[in-house]
Order: structure tokens, then sequence, then C-alpha cells
């Protein structure tokens, strides 16, 4: 599901940050949870690797039924999102 299949061998100090991201959500989701929670998801990756890690959690969602709560300073994100909340200070704004 996460697309790694061809970097199975590989240790994970082989593994690029993107790559890394989504081997944790594999682990996050092969508990089946009925809520995961992502905090910066897409922090320390590029923009097209940010992307796919969006998508790919657009995709648990909808094939596994999983809730996910994305806290993040990307505004770019709230595009994959069903319901948004800004905070500002610690104050919820929006």
């Amino acid at each position: 599901m996460v697309g790694l299949d061809r970097r199975s061998s590989h240790r994970p100090y082989e593994l690029s940050g993107g790559e890394r991201q989504r081997v944790a959500i594999a682990r996050a989701i092969s508990h089946r949870p009925s809520l995961l929670m992502a905090d910066e998801p897409t922090g320390e990756l590029d923009t097209t690797t940010g992307t796919t890690i969006l998508n790919l959690l657009k995709q648990v969602v909808e094939s596994e039924q999983v809730g996910v709560i994305v806290v993040t300073h990307d505004i770019s994100a709230t595009k994959f999102a069903t319901i948004t909340h800004r905070m500002s200070d610690g104050i919820l704004v929006e």
C-alpha cells in the first residue's frame, strides 16, 4: 500500500526521508486503528514527497476507513482535508 515493495530488503538508513515516512504510516495502520494522528507528517520533506505522503494518508482514509487527524504548519495540506481548524497562539481562530 505504501509503495515500498522494491525497497523491502533495504536497511532503514538506506531509505530516504519520504520512504521513512511511508514506513511509519505502514507501521501505524498495520494494527487497523480507527484513528491515526499525524504530527507534521510532511515537516522534513520536499514538496513533491510531502504531497505523496498526504495522498497516501487520504488513500488510508478511503480504503482502510481510518480517521486521520493531521497537525501541520503547511497550509497547502488543507486541500487534502475534509474539515480544517486553524489555531493561533494556542487559540482556535477558525
